[in-house]
């Protein structure tokens, strides 16, 4: 199932390349914080693939609820004068870090992995 997640990120990309949409100024600060935590969300469903934990009733409903509670803590911080938005960004950035470093960790081990038995199968001939 590790697919799921990246092809909603293949197709977001997708549209999003497609399709000319504006967003006004005022709204980047809250796209952008969502985008995190929708990124985030993305890598943590690969990771929970890899790890054969992907639920993807918890992946969807993940990805909606974290995009909506960054950008909605982006809007409150904004509407009081404090930068809360850092919050978050610290947040998802951490998780992403350590998400990509997860995923990075089971790459490794499968490629070491089919060195092995490339190896093992060259033995045997």
């Amino acid at each position: 199932m590790y697919w799921l997640p990246i092809l909603g990120l293949a197709v977001g990309v997708g549209l999003g390349l497609v399709t000319n949409v504006v967003i006004p100024v005022a709204f980047t600060s809250y796209l952008s914080i969502a985008i995190l935590a929708a990124l985030d969300t993305v890598v943590g469903g690969i990771r929970a693939s890899l790890d054969k934990t992907f639920d993807s009733a918890v992946f969807l409903s993940g990805f909606f609820t974290n995009t909506l509670v960054a950008a909605l803590l982006a809007y409150i911080g904004n509407q009081l004068g404090v930068d809360l938005y850092l919050a978050a960004v610290v947040a998802f950035g951490v998780r992403l870090f350590q998400n990509i470093a997860v995923i990075r960790r089971h790459v490794f081990t499968l490629i070491r992995q089919r060195r092995v038995a490339r190896r093992v199968a060259s033995t045997k001939d």
